[in-house]
């Protein structure tokens, strides 16, 4: 008695909206087993594929199938497929794994394109390969180029949008729906936090990292849009997506996640939920607080001014040398201690000059109440502004709820009255739609409520800036000489060293940061420190001293030979 053919089905389909509707897997299925009971063979393992290309061996089902294939003893004899093309887009790896299972005793069978094998046949089906293949990417160029031209056009090609957006319908075109992104209005303020909290922190700390960020948002129960917890990995996407400055950025990785030409991105304009001075500003503070740009040793080191000291003529960092076994201590333009003075022609100067003399220029004009006012007027301004327009998208969203349920009351009171039939479909759906959106406007404006509340929005009087700056002047030195290198910081960010003069640099934000801290909002140094190496967007004309939009930048003007002037 001969003993039948043991067989397994492999069954494939490319797309997940393929699989959903039933289109080619039963089909396959029936033909698969219809050819089985036509020739005898035992029909032992169904592999089902939903939703996954031909073109790499990255398939669960079809990885099952191979280890099953090629193990001792083989559970089955051949592999069924409808066509070559199920089993692999890619003549080179369409060969690779019949070799592999034909070592082991399995053939590969097609029910459209049968084969025999006899080096014709091979030569064939591997003819039929390379046409798959072709195919296949040719399917893949027209698609990918109807995919750029619909996101030309602002529409929305289908993939999961991101975290605070939502897919909205845009126009119908036939029988087709065109869809667009729209702010989410119930995870939209969950993305304005995170970056609030990246640039300012949560009132009671400074700016925070984003593995901060994560614990803050799963320690409050803020949860993830599919009701999960925040990672390091889905804050940090937040934060660097230009998608919520209203730029989204399709075709912008290849399949091996490497970056493609800029010409080759296509950029869909979306509404945005951030502003791009905010988003900036995380940038280079994310930028700042990269091990790769800011060593630790810049951070925890003992220099006063490494890491933030910087030589005027070349841009190079001026780093500490020294002289006579240790007993001398300058710094020097790093430039010209690698490349000569071909390089730079660079300086040294006695580290404890420099450091004399910046400490005492910020402790003589910097923390000055008058000076103070001034530099702060316009980010106050701002700040005030933006709590002004939180408190009137409260306003509005508290407006809206009140509306809604004004309107329910009013269909209640139809409904007692008679007049409308609770049991109705469609007076049903109204009421859970105006619910939803009674909940919604509420559950909105207590969030933004709190957000309001958190921002540690407190105003800055006179008093505060006099009581600051005192204890400023006071606090920035060390008993015994020497300066408290954490002050120093909160307060300048960058120092350039020319021949003539020293410009000191700061930030308006982090100085802000530093005396609402000493308010008792914040702590002044936040839990990671770094140094910023961009501090000021432009100079201004004057020649004494000058303001920069998100920052402030002093001039030591001293001649050379002064006594407190270091000797270049």
């Amino acid at each position: 008695m001969t003993v039948p053919l043991r067989a397994a089905l492999y069954l494939r389909v490319s797309t997940a909206r393929q699989a959903e509707h039933d289109v080619s897997i039963p089909d396959q299925k029936r033909q698969g087993e219809a050819y089985c009971a036509a020739r005898g063979y035992q029909l032992v393992e169904t592999y089902v594929e939903p939703g996954a290309s031909a073109t790499n061996d990255r398939r669960p089902e079809f990885q099952r199938m191979i280890e099953a294939g090629t193990s001792k003893p083989t559970p089955f004899d051949i592999v069924i497929v409808h066509s070559f093309s199920r089993f692999f887009r890619d003549h080179f790896e369409l060969e690779f794994y019949v070799r592999k299972l034909a070592k082991n005793g399995v053939k590969l069978v097609s029910i459209t394109q049968e084969m025999g094998d006899d080096p014709m046949h091979v030569m064939m089906r591997q003819i039929m390969a390379l046409f798959d293949e072709y195919q296949s990417k040719e399917n893949a160029k027209h698609v990918l180029r109807a995919l750029k031209e619909n996101a030309r056009q602002g529409f929305w090609n289908g993939s999961l949008p991101p975290i605070g957006y939502r897919v909205v319908a845009a126009e119908q075109r036939g029988a087709k729906i065109k869809k667009k992104l729209g702010i989410d209005p119930l995870h939209a303020d969950t993305v304005r936090l995170i970056y609030r909290l990246a640039l300012e922190g949560d009132g009671t700390s400074g700016p925070m990292g984003v593995k901060n960020i994560a614990a803050y948002l799963n320690q409050r129960r803020i949860f993830t849009r599919d009701g999960g917890r925040w990672g390091i990995g889905q804050v940090h996407r937040i934060l660097t997506r230009p998608t919520y400055i209203g730029r989204h950025e399709l075709n912008k990785r290849a399949k091996n996640k490497t970056l493609k030409p800029i010409s080759e991105i296509v950029t869909v304009e979306v509404p945005p939920l951030i502003d791009r001075a905010t988003f900036d500003a995380v940038q280079a503070h994310l930028r700042a607080r990269n091990p790769k740009v800011t060593p630790a040793r810049v951070v925890s080191g003992p220099t006063l001014l490494t890491g933030i000291c910087f030589c005027a003529d070349c841009g190079g960092a001026m780093t500490l040398r020294t002289g006579k076994g240790g007993r001398y201590r300058y710094y020097t333009c790093s430039i010209k201690a690698r490349q000569g003075e071909a390089g730079c022609k660079g300086r040294s100067i006695p580290m404890e000059k420099l450091d004399n003399l910046v400490a005492e220029h910020i402790a003589d004009r910097l923390l000055q109440p008058e000076r103070l006012e001034e530099i702060l007027a316009s980010v106050l301004d701002r700040r005030q502004e933006r709590a002004d327009r939180r408190r009137e998208h409260i306003a509005e969203l508290n407006k809206r709820a009140t509306e809604t349920e004004l309107r329910l009351k009013r269909l209640y009171d139809a409904i007692e009255a008679g007049v409308a039939d609770l049991d109705d479909p469609a007076l049903k759906e109204r009421v859970a739609s105006l619910k939803a959106i009674r909940d919604q406007a509420q559950a909105d404006a207590a969030r933004a409520a709190a957000t309001l509340e958190s921002s540690g929005q407190q105003t800055i009087t006179p008093q505060m800036v006099r009581r600051f700056a005192r204890t400023a002047r006071e606090r920035i030195r060390i008993d015994g000489g020497g300066y408290r290198r954490d002050h120093l910081r909160a307060l300048a960010q960058r120092v350039e060293v020319a021949d003539r003069e020293v410009r000191i640099i700061g930030s308006k934000r982090s100085l802000l940061h530093t005396l609402t801290a000493a308010a008792g909002v914040r702590p002044a140094t936040p839990g990671v420190r770094s140094s910023v190496l961009k501090w000021r967007m432009g100079w201004d004309s004057n020649p004494r001293y000058a303001y920069a939009h998100a920052g402030f930048q002093d001039r030591c003007l001293k001649p050379l030979g002064h006594p407190s002037m270091p000797q270049f």
